[in-house]
C-alpha cells in the first residue's frame, strides 16, 4: 500500500459498476486492513442496478432476482490513493469473486484485463491515454466558460477548480498532462498521461470521480454527459493506444513514415467492428446526440492520418514511443474499462486474422454519404453488437449477454418515457 489511512478517516472500497461509476463503501481503517487481508463481501445487486439505481428485472441469476446476495471482494492495494480534498479518506478499488471464489468475468476490470491477458499472449502489451471533455457550471447552473476553443483568456475561468483538481489527480496518482476549453459553453478537455495496461483505465475512472467530486466541493457541478445542449459540441472521450513488445512501439512508423503491418491490421480490426463496438463506447440513448456531422464526432467508418474527422486518427509522434492510434469514436459518458477493452478487442482480431483498412482518407469526411455508417441509435448499435459474434467472444461470451442486456433495458426505460420535447411538439397539432 502506498499510503496508509488516518484513525479518523474511511477508506471508500469499490468496483466499477457497468455504467463506469465506483460503487462500494466506506470502511474505518481497521475494517479496511482486515478486508485487504481475508477479503470482504458487498451485495451482487451492484451487478445489475440501472443508471437511476433501478434493479435490472432482466437478470435472472443475480441481482434482485436471487435476493441479492454477497459476492467476495477483494481490495487491489496497489490502488489505494488518498482524497485530497477529504483530508484522511481515502479510496482503494477491489476485485469481486463469486461465492466459489471463481473470479466475477462481469466486472468491468475484468473484462480489460482478459483482454490484456489474450494480447499479451501474442506478446503485446499496451500503452493507452483518455481525454476527457467535461462540462463545468456554476452554483447557478450556469457555464463557467462561453465556449470559445483554446482560449487563453477563458481558462482562467476554471482556475479555483483546477487549483483543486491538480493536487487532488496527483493524490490519486493521475498526471494531469494538459487542460484547455472547448468549442462549447463550459466546456473543458482535460488530457491525462498514457499508462501501460490495466492502469490506464483505472486512472480514467479516477480522474472522472475525482472531477465531479472536487466540483461539488467548490459548489460547482461537473458533467460528463455526452450531449448536454442541443446545436452545441458534446462531450468526448477519445482513446489512444499503442501495442508494445518490450520497449519496442509496434505502431511506430517505418523510415519512410509508413505505419507497420500490424498497426495497419490493427486499424482494420478497429474498423471492422466499430459498428459493435459503438454499443460500448457509447453507451446510452444521450449518446447518439452528440454523433452528428459538424460537431467532429466521427458518423462512419473511417481513417486518416492527422484526420480529425475520421473514427480512427492515424498519429505519426515526433518520436517513435509518441506513434499511436486515437480512436474519437468514444462519448465522456463511456465506461473507460468496457470502451478500452472493446477497442483493444478489436484491434486484436485484426491483428490475428490480418485485416486491411481501406485507403486513409485525407479531407473532412463528416458528410460524407458514401462510407459506412455507423450506428446513429443505442437501438441500432444494440442491434450491431449482437451480430458481431467475434467482438462478442472477444470479449467474452457471458459478459457479452449480460452487457446486451443492460443496453436493451436502457433502450426499454427511454422507449417508455415521454418527454418535455414530444409534448411540447404534438400536444395542440395532433
Amino acid at each position: 500500500m502506498t499510503w496508509n489511512p488516518s484513525d479518523d478517516g474511511f477508506v471508500l472500497l469499490g468496483m466499477p459498476d457497468v455504467h463506469g461509476s465506483v460503487r462500494g463503501k466506506a470502511f474505518r481503517p481497521g475494517a479496511f486492513r482486515s478486508a485487504v487481508e481475508k477479503g470482504t463481501v458487498m451485495t451482487d445487486l451492484w451487478l445489475g442496478l440501472d443508471p437511476v439505481d433501478m434493479p435490472i428485472a432482466d437478470y435472472r441469476e443475480y441481482g434482485i432476482n436471487t435476493g441479492a446476495p454477497d459476492l467476495l471482494l477483494q481490495p487491489d492495494p496497489d490502488t489505494l490513493r488518498p482524497l485530497a480534498w477529504r483530508p484522511g479518506w481515502g479510496i482503494c478499488l477491489a476485485d469481486p469473486s463469486w461465492p466459489d471464489g471463481s473470479r466475477c468475468r462481469l466486472a468491468s476490470r475484468e473484462v480489460l484485463r482478459d483482454v490484456l491477458a489474450d494480447l499479451a499472449d501474442m506478446g503485446y502489451e499496451v500503452m493507452a491515454g483518455f481525454e476527457y471533455e467535461v462540462r463545468i457550471f456554476d452554483g447557478a447552473g450556469e457555464p463557467l466558460s462561453s465556449g470559445i476553443s483554446y482560449s487563453l483568456g477563458e481558462i482562467g475561468r476554471f482556475d479555483r477548480l483546477l487549483e483543486v483538481l491538480v493536487p487532488a489527480l496527483e493524490g490519486l496518482g493521475v498526471n494531469l498532462e494538459a487542460v484547455h476549453t472547448e468549442a462549447g459553453p463550459g466546456l473543458l478537455e482535460l488530457n491525462i498521461s498514457a499508462r501501460r495496461g490495466l492502469r490506464a483505465a483505472d486512472d480514467a475512472a479516477l480522474l472522472k470521480f475525482a472531477v465531479k467530486e472536487v466540483a461539488a466541493s467548490l459548489g460547482l457541478t461537473a458533467s460528463f454527459l455526452a450531449k448536454t445542449m442541443p446545436l452545441e459540441e458534446g462531450s468526448s472521450g477519445h482513446i489512444h493506444v499503442s501495442f508494445w513488445r518490450g520497449e519496442h512501439n509496434a505502431f511506430a512508423p517505418t523510415a519512410e513514415g509508413e505505419f507497420p503491418a500490424t498497426c495497419m491490421s490493427a486499424i482494420g480490426g478497429i474498423l471492422d467492428h466499430l459498428p459493435a463496438a459503438s454499443l460500448l463506447v457509447n453507451p446510452t440513448v444521450n449518446s447518439y446526440k452528440r454523433l452528428v456531422p459538424g460537431y467532429f464526432a466521427p458518423v462512419n467508418v473511417s481513417w486518416g492520418y492527422e484526420n480529425r474527422s475520421t473514427s480512427v486518427r492515424a498519429i505519426r509522434g515526433n518520436r517513435p514511443a509518441r506513434s499511436r492510434l486515437e480512436c474519437r469514436r468514444p462519448g465522456a459518458d463511456a465506461n473507460p474499462y468496457l470502451a478500452l477493452a472493446a477497442l483493444l478487442a478489436s484491434a486484436m482480431i485484426g491483428i490475428r486474422e490480418g485485416a486491411s483498412p481501406p485507403a486513409p482518407e485525407t479531407k473532412d469526411v463528416s458528410e460524407r454519404a458514401d462510407l459506412p455508417p455507423l450506428p446513429n441509435s443505442l437501438e441500432s448499435a444494440l442491434r450491431a453488437f449482437r451480430a458481431d459474434t467475434a467482438l462478442q467472444e472477444a470479449m467474452g461470451a457471458e459478459f457479452s449477454d449480460y452487457y446486451a442486456i443492460s443496453r436493451a433495458w436502457e433502450l426499454r426505460a427511454w422507449q417508455e418515457s415521454v418527454s418535455d420535447w414530444e409534448r411540447e411538439r404534438y400536444t395542440r397539432a395532433v
